[in-house]
């Protein structure tokens, strides 16, 4: 049974020019709001059945003029997604169009939508747990194919079950603990007890580890894999952006210096998003706003998870060159050689003393050589040339990872209270902390500043 709240409303497509735009309504009185201003002869939509489309008018009973030509949708509680009465007004798309006949229905009874109450309320009725809710919004958000796979993976409650699974398994634990405790039949019941909670601790902890090793190919999955083009100018790493993009994003001119801010874009690599950044040559300069560019360059640099250093292989390597190798030895690097259709001036031999020869790909961007193998190297750098089991469970959230460090780390005190002497009684409260930190992951034990800072994030139409 669904909570009571005020019905809302909200434009739940995206602003501009479309061939539909949506204004969804839920709550209690969705379908009186939308019988005020509907008009289809003398139909009513409170009187129609759920999951049914309906042509008609949108009109302002105060003024008596029409407003759009809509169709419908009449969504009964509890089979809708906020799990109360849900009506979709699709209007034609436009921006003038929508937002008429939004304020037509906020004129007759709805109030509009916080960002995400739409999914909060699907939330605080039950129909979804809390990482379900967060997974919408990752599906929203999802670069790549297999992202959205993760998230719809997490939507569909793989994670929840398994996280709920742990929860039971240390409830049990801890209720056989309680009954070893008060109603005791052996002399031994502190001993069995002790071994009970050791046992279950390296358990649980042992599949909390499994999760987390998936995070850190979870997470590269969820927010795009930081990537940064470093180079000196006029080397190709504009042209490099401009083919992954497949667009013009970058000016490429022979002059160099011509990159004076760093570009950031999502492309999908083999099923990785790499967030690329293109950035300005780095090189001493006297120009100013070439300089800030170099600066941004260095921060870029330094906030990457993959390094694609750039040289142009027609060129011998310079002193530059060797700062940027250096400046790049500790990030995961994949050294570019551009321009492999002009003459060979760079020795190959003197840059394998300074990098790993394994790291460096040749290529021409002009004639589109050498771009496969790129991404090859990319996407085995990081999933070891795939992006893992199909239907394996990732865990991509850095809220839930922090959570189940912080439960292992319960656990890993739990072992070692016991292991040190310490009275059962204690020991079960770093249990019983490891199953509410499991349960901050799924809502089932979670603070009300922390719902309203999560779905904030959210549209106003989600």
């Amino acid at each position: 049974m669904s909570l009571e709240f005020e019905t809302i409303a909200a434009i739940s497509t995206p602003p501009g020019e479309g061939a539909i735009g949506i204004v969804r309504l839920s709550g209690d009185e969705a379908l009186e709001i939308a019988d005020r201003v509907y008009r289809s002869g003398t139909k009513k939509l409170i009187n129609q059945k759920s999951h049914t489309l309906h042509y008609g008018h949108i009109e302002n009973p105060k003024t008596g003029k029409t407003v759009d030509e809509v169709m419908v949708s009449v969504m009964r509680a509890p089979k809708t997604f906020t799990r109360e009465d849900v009506v979709e007004i699709n209007c034609h798309g436009g921006i003038t169009s929508v937002n008429q006949v939004l304020q037509v229905v906020l004129q007759f009874g709805a109030r509009l939508a916080e960002p995400g109450e739409f999914t909060k309320r699907a939330f605080l009725n039950g129909r979804i747990d809390l990482s379900q809710a967060e997974a919408v919004m990752d599906l929203i958000r999802a670069k790549t194919d297999r992202a959205m796979h993760v998230a719809l993976q997490q939507l569909d409650g793989n994670l929840s079950t398994l996280i709920r699974n742990l929860r039971s398994d240390i409830l049990d634990t801890l209720a056989q603990v309680e009954v070893n405790i008060d109603y005791p039949e052996y002399d031994d019941v502190e001993t069995l007890t002790s071994q009970l909670l050791v046992e279950k601790a390296k358990l649980v902890k042992a599949q909390i580890q499994q999760l987390l090793q998936t995070a850190s190919q979870g997470k590269i999955l969820r927010e795009g894999l930081a990537t940064a083009i470093i180079g000196r100018p006029n080397v190709g790493k504009s042209s490099l952006l401009n083919f992954l993009l497949q667009e013009e994003k970058a000016i490429v001119t022979e002059v160099a210096g011509t990159t004076r801010d760093i570009i950031e874009e999502y492309v999908n690599v083999r099923g990785v998003p790499l967030k690329l950044v293109d950035t300005a040559g780095i090189r001493e300069t006297e120009d100013i706003v070439e300089r800030i560019g170099v600066e941004k360059s260095r921060q870029a640099l330094a906030n990457s998870d993959l390094v694609l250093l750039v040289f142009n292989q027609n060129e011998k390597l310079t002193e530059e060159d060797r700062l940027l190798i250096k400046a790049t030895d500790q990030n995961h690097r994949i050294v570019i050689l551009n321009k492999m259709d002009l003459p060979n001036k760079l020795d190959l031999t003197k840059l394998e003393e300074l990098v790993d020869p394994d790291s460096i790909v040749k290529t021409s961007i002009l004639t589109k050589s050498g771009i496969d193998k790129l991404e090859e190297k990319i996407a085995y750098l990081f999933f070891a040339g795939q992006t893992g089991e199909k239907d394996a469970t990732y865990v991509s959230n850095v809220r839930h990872i922090a959570l189940l460090n912080d439960a292992e780390s319960a656990l890993d005190d739990v072992i070692t209270g016991i292991e040190s002497g310490m009275p059962v009684d204690l020991v079960q409260i770093d249990m019983t902390r490891s199953w509410e930190l499991l349960g901050e992951i799924t809502g089932d034990s979670v603070q009300d500043e922390l719902l309203t800072q999560l779905f904030s994030q959210f549209c106003l139409g989600k």
